[in-house]
């Protein structure tokens, strides 16, 4: 089983296999966006105008199967921040007007959950037991707090998830080979993962390069989480498919990882 392409229409995104509810990872296809936002852009504030970004999240709804209102939005920090939600924290579809945090868990039936990426890791998680659901943005920061841990930690005490229950897709981001920073980097993973950080750091003599995929992995399997499926897509790398922000210099959209509660009332 992998993380494939799939289409809804004329909608392409990436799914995971191992997880049976409605889920995406976005593209930058399938939206109506212009300019440097060509097309599917679901980040607001960037540049793009409001109306633009409402219809590509209403495409976004609809190859879901919900309806736009259901979607819950993350306004992302950075943090190790988990909330639980239902559709009713439903607001608008900006996500400045959502409490901080970065990640979101639910058991509301049909209750969508977003978060937004272009090079951060994002996180999905299902629960066939229980039908709970989250999604998480793990950027270098969020996976060295183990946020993916802590999101399935927050599954558990809410819901009653059992870790080895809970499937996982960890979607496209800035691979290893690209992702070259200082010693801070590095220097936190270690601190979140001791040595067990060690095989997904490599060293080039003047730069570090971190495997953030296989880091959030190492976080999921310690927490108990067994089955993952990992895409192997590098957001800069392919960047004329993905939104990348080193490759654009921060001038881009973002993409959106979306998962559905599809637990019967």
């Amino acid at each position: 089983m992998a993380v494939v392409i799939d289409y809804k229409g004329d909608f392409p995104y990436l799914a995971a296999e191992n997880i049976k509810v409605p889920h995406c990872f976005t593209t930058r296809a399938g939206g109506v966006s212009t300019g440097i936002f060509d097309s599917l852009n679901m980040g607001r504030h960037r540049g793009d105008s409001d109306e633009n970004v409402d219809r590509n999240f209403r495409r976004l709804a609809e190859a879901m199967g919900i309806g736009a209102d259901a979607l819950v939005l993350t306004r992302q920090i950075h943090s190790d921040i988990v909330r639980r939600v239902t559709k009713t924290d439903h607001c608008t579809l900006d996500h400045r007007d959502y409490p901080e945090c970065d990640a979101l868990i639910t058991d509301d039936p049909g209750c969508g959950l977003v978060i937004f990426t272009a090079d951060c890791t994002p996180l999905l998680f299902w629960d066939p037991v229980t039908g709970a659901v989250g999604a998480a943005h793990a950027g270098w920061r969020g996976t060295a707090s183990r946020i993916g841990s802590k999101t399935v930690r927050a599954m558990v005490e809410a819901f009653g998830c059992r870790p080895e229950d809970i499937r996982t897709a960890i979607g496209p981001n800035i691979g290893q080979c690209c992702f070259q920073t200082d010693e801070d980097v590095p220097l936190a993973m270690k601190a979140a993962f001791g040595h067990e950080a060690e095989p997904f750091i490599r060293f080039d003599g003047e730069k570090y390069y971190s495997d953030l995929k296989q880091l959030n992995a190492l976080d999921l399997w310690q927490a108990g989480v067994r089955e993952m499926e990992i895409s192997e897509v590098c957001t800069m790398c392919d960047h004329e498919r993905f939104w990348s922000h080193r490759y654009t210099g921060g001038q881009r959209g973002s993409q959106g990882a979306v998962i559905v509660c599809g637990k019967h009332g």
